[in-house]
């Protein structure tokens, strides 16, 4: 449908700078004829809001914004026309076709690139409910911040609306931490499709890893410039051998601002469900009541972690847990059990892994998992699973890493955009 608008937008550009140029305007005479093609653009959009497709989010939104502006702009216009003499020059009709036209693409851009996205069906008997708050961790000062702020962890809450039918500390709780830049949607299928078969999930944002967040005050949070750039050039291995000291140092500060974070989520959702703790909690989408229904739903006994990419290497370094039941890690290199890096390899923790652990790759990282036992090489994702109580993997042939998350059915432009996308 965002084809079918763009079409009509500009063809209506073209007809009235053709019919322009045919009778020769007058300034008067095309300033009110403009006042008319905005209104007809308009009104176009609002006949195609009707049709599946086209809506207000944000895909549209800043069209249909542009369309209000310049209806609005180009009334002076038609009262002033009076004053206006002489003719319209044949440049200045093409300039504004021309003009206008980029306006609409640029206004039209988030909808070529982002699909129609509203999630995938579910299989489940209960139907997904969200509501979302954030935890203050007063213990942390906020290392990205230089007002003493504490740290804030948003949490979002995914679990069956049918509250009517679940006793109170039924459901097993499932916590989820995005990849590098990633924000707490990366997986809603995942997270829905789990709700509706009966456990509450509770999908995490990293403040400053997450590409964009709120804190308590509604400030817009976004991406940290240098965690980005650093992620980006150690992903593609942009490094040489005498770097890998610096390299394993800088995850190790990437996974144990995140490890505190989903540490300080499990505390306080046990807290919350078990006594009703929320002294740290700040309601941001949802009511009081809300948030009591979903917390009355969970077993604090029964939590389950999971997390793709750097969220998976999060997951695992907090499964180690005694409170956690099971962990998934989502194609992450496991950089929470690399030690140290001493004499040119890194020294992995090699104590068994106590927790239940899944491990789902796609296919380069799962050969390349292979090839590394098979020269010797020493990769933290063998050495665990190897020591692991009990552990499992397998692989997704064919698949990329972005395809492991939602990326691919929001916007296959940015998911081919991205390394190893292969969407």
């Amino acid at each position: 449908m965002h084809i079918l608008l763009g079409l009509i937008l500009v063809m209506t550009e073209a007809a009235f700078v053709m019919a322009s140029f045919a009778r020769r305007m007058e300034k008067r005479e095309w300033n009110q004829k403009r006042l008319v093609v905005n209104a007809l653009e308009l009104a176009a959009f609002l006949m195609l809001l009707l049709l599946p497709g086209i809506d207000l989010s944000f895909r549209y939104s800043g069209l249909f914004l542009l369309l209000i502006i310049r209806l609005i702009v180009s009334v002076p216009g038609y009262f002033l026309a009076r004053q206006k003499t002489g003719s319209k020059t044949k440049p200045g009709m093409v300039t504004s076709g021309i003009l206008s036209v980029m306006l609409f693409a640029s206004a039209l851009m988030p909808a070529f690139l982002f699909k129609d996205y509203k999630g995938r069906p579910v299989t489940g008997a209960y139907t997904p409910a969200v509501c979302s708050a954030i935890l203050t961790d007063s213990s942390r000062t906020e290392q990205f911040e230089t007002d003493g702020s504490s740290r804030e962890i948003p949490v979002h809450f995914y679990y069956p609306a049918e509250s009517e039918r679940i006793a109170d500390h039924s459901l097993p709780l499932v916590i989820f931490s995005h990849g590098a830049f990633g924000w707490y949607q990366s997986n809603t299928s995942a997270y829905q499709e789990l709700a509706s078969n009966g456990y509450v999930v509770v999908s995490l944002d990293h403040p400053y890893h997450s590409l964009f967040t709120k804190d308590s005050d509604g400030r817009l949070i976004t991406v940290d410039r240098s965690f980005m750039q650093d992620a980006v050039t150690i992903g593609d291995g942009a490094y040489a051998d005498t770097e890998r000291g610096e390299v394993f140092r800088t995850e190790s500060e990437w996974i144990s601002l995140r490890a505190a974070d989903m540490q300080f989520a499990v505390d306080s959702l046990k807290q919350a469900a078990s006594a009703h703790e929320l002294a740290a909690w700040t309601l941001t989408d949802g009511g009081a009541a809300q948030l009591d229904t979903v917390l009355r739903m969970i077993n604090p006994g029964k939590i389950g972690l999971m997390g793709h990419s750097l969220g998976g290497a999060t997951a695992v370094t907090v499964g180690r847990r005694e409170d956690i039941s099971a962990v998934i890690d989502i194609d992450g290199t496991m950089i929470g059990e690399q030690m140290d890096f001493a004499d040119g390899k890194y020294v992995i923790n090699e104590e068994p892994y106590p927790t239940p652990l899944l491990s789902i790759d796609n296919d380069e990282h799962h050969f390349d998992r292979i090839e590394a036992a098979q020269v010797g090489y020493v990769y933290a994702n063998n050495v665990v699973l190897d020591h692991a109580k009990e552990a499992y993997s397998t692989y997704f042939a064919g698949a990329g890493h972005m395809n492991l998350t939602d990326l691919p059915l929001i916007s296959p432009f940015f998911c081919r955009s991205v390394r190893h996308g292969r969407c």
